[in-house]
């Protein structure tokens, strides 16, 4: 079975094409975020999300281990969709969403990044009044967008999975979700 990650920056509209691919696909949607936080709940170490953020980096890197761990023990009854951060914005500076030890438990066979021109995801982020978004210039999206290229053909290289580029632009939802659902029937 495959191991199939999924990411776009916040505006890129991933999330959006995933769900309707998802409807033609035959995998199961797994969202890493809420696999650390099962393993964070089930070890007693957090009530919620946003306790993780404040356990050590050790114990935060043990629980990323785990959930890839969980995850590809998954993927052994059933593909799997990963929807995750390719890259992780901060105020510091890019992290990589994937690190090494994720990578090495998770063994991904292919990257899908989904994107759009930086001026659309720049709207969807201004008209999208249920989200509270840093703002940020259509320069800083793009390199956003840049990183997240450079950091999946680096995921690539170390697992030799393969790397698919998503165009989501303005109104060609069809298009982009038609474009994922094909690139992942492939045998």
């Amino acid at each position: 079975m495959k191991v199939v990650v999924v990411a776009g920056i916040p505006g890129s509209g991933s999330t959006t094409v995933l769900e309707h691919a998802l409807e033609n696909l035959d995998y199961e949607h797994v969202n890493y975020g809420d696999v650390m936080l099962e393993i964070g709940q089930e070890k007693g170490l957090v009530g919620d999300r946003d306790d993780m953020r404040s356990l050590s980096p050790d114990v935060q890197k043990s629980i990323q281990k785990d959930a890839a761990k969980s995850i590809r023990e998954r993927s052994k009854q059933s593909n799997i969709i990963v929807d995750t951060h390719c890259t992780i914005k901060t105020p510091t500076g890019f992290l990589p969403g994937l690190p090494q030890w994720v990578l090495d438990e998770l063994q991904p066979d292919m990257f899908v990044l989904v994107e759009a021109f930086p001026d659309e995801i720049l709207l969807r982020r201004i008209s999208d009044i249920s989200r509270t978004r840093d703002v940020e210039m259509t320069e800083d999206i793009a390199l956003h967008q840049e990183m997240n290229r450079a950091a999946s053909m680096t995921y690539a290289v170390l697992t030799g999975a393969t790397v698919k580029i998503i165009a989501n632009h303005n109104d060609q939802l069809n298009t982009a979700v038609k474009a994922i659902t094909e690139a992942l029937q492939i045998k």
